[in-house]
């Protein structure tokens, strides 16, 4: 289905986005879930339509972009903004106390781009300046604070709802595309917004309800379990911080059941195994609100 719903913003895409795709470290990002390695744990908790990507959100964030306002320079910015996802994404904010804003994973960027030679090349063919790419927060069609609508939140919306939730089907994208369109904001900044009401009441509702999920006893426990089992990993050196960031998923998932840590390997146990009744209600302070207030017609809904 993934590839359906990439399908959908293929319109009018620039060839020389294409040499883009083929960036080493881009490329890493396909070992590394957009579920927050999510997709290794019980099946009784989780149970995603398919593995989605960081790379698969990246691509679609950035054509998600272009479709909407073609800026090239934003839609390459929107392709990197990921970038510094380590393994496990935002479970590494859980790991460093990161609850409200689940950002910390965001400080390597500027680091890791810089490194990247391949895209420097690419930069530099098409004119576009590194900082331009290292600073996708100030593409306000890529990034902006919430509540209000960007192709990194929409997309995010999409995949959920399409992968997780399940509540949406690829007719519903593109009925929701077709009304999708960019706004002026109160603040003078380009933000995404719905021309119909209706439509705009689908995306809230579907944003409301990937909220509750993100807040429910089940993912609060396995985020924090992973977490913890992460941190351990790393303390007792079993795996270093850095590795993180350089190695794939699965290999770090290899590196703790080969260690032989009796409570690493118990931790795992329940972390894959673990039933829905069996899950502990757990008090994490301050969970990052997935809240949205769309723009509609150009006036702030709520």
């Amino acid at each position: 289905m993934f590839k359906e719903y990439e399908q959908l913003l293929n319109k009018n895409i620039p060839k020389s986005f294409n040499k883009y795709l083929k960036d080493p470290f881009l490329i890493s990002l396909k070992d590394k879930g957009y579920f927050c390695g999510m997709d290794y744990a019980s099946k009784d908790i989780y149970n995603f339509l398919e593995y989605i990507s960081r790379y698969n959100h990246s691509i679609t964030t950035s054509k998600l972009s272009w479709y909407l306002k073609k800026d090239f320079t934003s839609m390459i910015a929107a392709l990197y903004h990921d970038i510094a996802t380590p393994c496990f994404s935002h479970v590494i904010d859980y790991m460093n106390n990161d609850y409200e804003t689940q950002s910390t994973t965001e400080e390597k960027t500027k680091e890791i781009l810089e490194q990247d030679k391949y895209l420097l090349k690419c930069l530099k063919k098409d004119n576009i300046n590194l900082e331009d790419i290292i600073n996708f927060k100030k593409h306000s069609i890529v990034d902006l604070e919430r509540p209000f609508l960007c192709s990194d939140r929409l997309d995010g919306i999409f995949l959920t709802s399409l992968f997780w939730t399940k509540k949406m089907n690829i007719s519903d994208v593109k009925n929701i595309l077709e009304y999708t369109t960019i706004y002026q904001n109160e603040n003078n900044d380009d933000e995404i917004g719905f021309k119909s009401e209706e439509i705009g009441k689908i995306v809230l509702q579907n944003n409301n309800l990937i909220d509750q999920y993100c807040h429910s006893d089940e993912d609060n426990y396995m985020m924090d379990l992973l977490a913890n089992i992460t941190k351990m990993a790393i303390k007792k050196k079993i795996i270093t911080y850095n590795d993180l960031y350089i190695l794939k998923e699965q290999e770090l998932i290899q590196k703790f059941i080969n260690s032989q840590d009796k409570t690493i390997l118990k931790l795992w146990q329940k972390f894959t195994t673990i039933k829905k009744n069996d899950i502990k209600i757990i008090d994490l302070p301050n969970v990052k609100k997935r809240v949205i207030n769309p723009l509609i017609n150009g006036k702030r809904f709520l």
